[in-house]
C-alpha cells in the first residue's frame, strides 16, 4: 500500500505542461480571434478610405474642369462655308462678317465641311471645335423609339398591296443586292390612297413593325407653321435627321394638308403652305441624294394633290387601299374575332354578307359593339343576334353621322 501512494513528480510535472499547452492554445486561439476581428474592421475602414478617394477625386476632376471652363475665353459661333485646299476654312461668323481661318490640329479633316457649325477662339479665331448638328425638337418628337404591335397578318383583305408595300419599303432595306444584281433602282416613296378607314395607317405601323429602320411619323398639318419660312426649315431638318439615322422611314400621313394643288393665293397662309410644299418636293427629288430614306405618304383626297407631287422620281409606287370585297371583310372580322369568345354557330361568312359597303374600322367597331352587347347580357359569348344589332348601330351611326346610307335591305 505504501508502494502504490508513493509521490511520483514526473506525472504531476506532465499534468502542469499538459494544462499549460492548453490554456495557451486556447489563449492563442483567442487571440487569433480577436486579430481576425482587427483585420476586418481595418479593411473596412479601408474600403470605406477608398471610397471617399474616389468620391474626393471626382469631386476634384469636376472642379478643376468649371476651373478651366471659367479661365477659358469665351467662343464664337459660326458656320463653316467654303474650305480651301491648304487647310484654310471661311467660317461666317453669328455676328454676320466672313473670316479666313485655320482649324485646330485635334479636328479631323474630314468633319470640316461646308454647313458644319464650329466654334471659334475670340482671339486668334481659330477654329476650336465642331458643334453637333442641332434640329428642332418638333422632329425628335416624330421619332418612334417602340415599335408598333400591328404586323401584316393584322391586315385584313390587302394581300396584293401589302406585296407592293414590301416591294418599294422593306425590300430596299433589307436585301439591296438583289436591286444591285438586276440593275435597277429601287422605288423612293410610296403613295397610299383611299376612303377613311380602309387601312392606309394601320399598313405604315406594319411596316414599322416590320423593319428595323428608323421609323418617323408627321402628320401634314404639323408642317404648318404661323411664321416664315419655319414649316419649310422643318421639312428640311426632318429630312436631314432622317438622312442622319439611315437606314430610315418618314410616314407623312394626311399629306393633302401641305400638297394641295398650288393656285394663285391671295393670303400669306396659303403661300405659306406653297414654301412648304416646295421644301417638301425638292427633298423628295433634288440635287441633293437623299440616301437610304424611304417616303410612305397617306391621303384621303389624291384628287386634290399637286401633280408635281405625284410623278415617278418622288413616288415611284401611288398604291389604292380600296373599300374591301366580301373577302376582304371576311379576313378582317376574322382578324378582330381571333381573340374574341364567340358562339360555335356564327357564320362569320354570312356576317361579312351584312356589311356590304363597311370598311375595316367599321367591322373593327361591330366586333366591339357585339361584345359590349354580351357584357351588357352579362354573357360569356357573343351572339349572332349581338353582331347584327351591332351592325344596325354603326350603320345607324354611319347614317346620321358620316352620311353614308347603307342598304336597309341588308338588315332584312
Amino acid at each position: 500500500m505504501a508502494d502504490s501512494q508513493t509521490y511520483n513528480p514526473d506525472s504531476r510535472s506532465e499534468e502542469d505542461i499538459t494544462r499549460y499547452l492548453l490554456d495557451r492554445i486556447s489563449g492563442l486561439e483567442s487571440r487569433n480571434l480577436e486579430l481576425r476581428e482587427e483585420i476586418r474592421q481595418v479593411e473596412s475602414e479601408k474600403r470605406f478610405i477608398e471610397s471617399q478617394k474616389i468620391r474626393y477625386e471626382r469631386e476634384i476632376r469636376k472642379l478643376k474642369t468649371e476651373v478651366e471652363k471659367l479661365r477659358s475665353p469665351p467662343l464664337i459661333i459660326g458656320t463653316i462655308t467654303d474650305v480651301s485646299a491648304d487647310n484654310r476654312v471661311v467660317v461666317q461668323s453669328s455676328a454676320g462678317p466672313k473670316f479666313m481661318v485655320r482649324a485646330s490640329g485635334f479636328i479631323e479633316t474630314e468633319d470640316l465641311k461646308a454647313g458644319a457649325r464650329c466654334t471659334l477662339n475670340q482671339q486668334s479665331l481659330t477654329i476650336v471645335d465642331i458643334l453637333p448638328q442641332s434640329f428642332d425638337s418638333q422632329i425628335y418628337g416624330m421619332e418612334i423609339d417602340d415599335a408598333p404591335n400591328e404586323t401584316y397578318a393584322d391586315v385584313g383583305g390587302l394581300e396584293e398591296q401589302i406585296t407592293e408595300i414590301r416591294e418599294a419599303v422593306e425590300l430596299p432595306l433589307t436585301k439591296p443586292e438583289l436591286f444591285k444584281k438586276v440593275g435597277i433602282s429601287p422605288p423612293r416613296g410610296v403613295l397610299l390612297y383611299g376612303p377613311p378607314g380602309t387601312g392606309k395607317t394601320l399598313l405604315a405601323r406594319a411596316v414599322a413593325h416590320e423593319t428595323n429602320a428608323k421609323f418617323l411619323r408627321v402628320v401634314g398639318s404639323e408642317l404648318v407653321q404661323k411664321y416664315i419660312g419655319e414649316g419649310a426649315r422643318l421639312v428640311r431638318e426632318l429630312f436631314e435627321h432622317a438622312k442622319k439615322d439611315a437606314p430610315s422611314i418618314i410616314f407623312i400621313d394626311e399629306i393633302d394638308a401641305i400638297g394641295a394643288h398650288r393656285s394663285e393665293s391671295i393670303t400669306s397662309g396659303d403661300r405659306e403652305v406653297q414654301r412648304t410644299l416646295m421644301q417638301l418636293l425638292a427633298d423628295l427629288d433634288g440635287f441633293k441624294d437623299r440616301g437610304n430614306v424611304k417616303i410612305i405618304g397617306a391621303t384621303n383626297r389624291i384628287d386634290i394633290l399637286d401633280p408635281a407631287l405625284l410623278r415617278p422620281g418622288r413616288f415611284d409606287r401611288i398604291i389604292e387601299i380600296p373599300e374591301p370585297d366580301i373577302e376582304g371583310r371576311l379576313s378582317i372580322f376574322k382578324i378582330h374575332t381571333k381573340d374574341m369568345s364567340v358562339d360555335d354557330d356564327i357564320d362569320l361568312n354570312e356576317i361579312a354578307i351584312l356589311t356590304a359597303g363597311m370598311k375595316g374600322s367599321d367591322i373593327k367597331a361591330i366586333c366591339t359593339e357585339a361584345g359590349m352587347f354580351a357584357i351588357r347580357s352579362e354573357r360569356e359569348k357573343v351572339s349572332k343576334n349581338d353582331f347584327i344589332k351591332a351592325i344596325e348601330k354603326v350603320g345607324f351611326d354611319h347614317r346620321n353621322g358620316a352620311g353614308e346610307l347603307i342598304d336597309g335591305a341588308m338588315f332584312a
